[in-house]
């Protein structure tokens, strides 16, 4: 199985003997070794099923191939690179936050319905699944929370990257007298995580400045 680490907060090393692994497209800065690269195309190596499902949701993902034997670096953006590992169990993952995945993973969409309308995310994200090691992008650290049965968690939808675990995922609105005439949050649409799992948020806004 390729080995993925990081080198430094914002570039990802990702050692090969052979295997395959699937990363953003451009995302490679530099690599050793030998290193065989191909666009997936439409498909985004889920198939013509896969690729009609991500047209009519609104979900893009432009993935590319990368074989060999060697280290390839990738990044993007400076953008913070946080690690995720997974066993058997299912990611949710916004499409845009998606850096590079194990050749040995399986990528598909997740609908989540009129709910994420009106919040930036459309009708779809990304469910990545299988036995690898996922890495996704943000906006600064990526922050893990915990949600359990006892105590919900609610996010704003900007702030959100992926979660994980059984959780159950809604819409919560404040949209109120006080929210209308400033004396509110602010935040008058936020994601309501219950369930047991984590949840993955950057400490900077989707179209905000962050200050390092």
């Amino acid at each position: 199985m390729a080995q993925f680490r990081l080198n430094g907060s914002k570039m990802l090393a990702v050692d090969l003997n052979g295997e395959t692994i699937r990363a953003l497209n451009g995302s490679m800065v530099a690599y050793d070794g030998q290193m065989a690269f191909k666009r997936q195309g439409m498909t985004g190596g889920e198939g013509l099923r896969g690729a009609l499902k991500r047209r009519i949701a609104g979900e893009g993902m432009t993935l590319m191939e990368i074989t060999g034997t060697g280290t390839v670096f990738l990044a993007s953006e400076a953008t913070e690179v946080t690690l995720i590992p997974l066993q058997g169990d299912t990611l949710l993952v916004e499409s845009e936050s998606l850096l590079a995945l194990d050749g040995q993973l399986q990528t598909g969409v997740q609908f989540i319905g009129m709910r994420g309308m009106g919040t930036g995310q459309g009708l779809a994200t990304t469910k990545v699944e299988g036995h690898g090691t996922v890495a996704i992008l943000s906006l600064g650290p990526a922050i893990a929370l915990e949600v359990n049965p006892q105590m919900p968690l609610c996010v704003d939808p900007h702030a959100y990257i992926a979660h994980r675990g059984q959780l159950t995922q809604d819409v919560v609105t404040d949209v109120n007298w006080r929210t209308v005439l400033g004396q509110g949050s602010g935040e008058s649409v936020q994601f309501r995580y219950q369930g047991h799992g984590l949840v993955y948020v950057q400490p900077a806004e989707r179209g905000g400045i962050l200050e390092i």
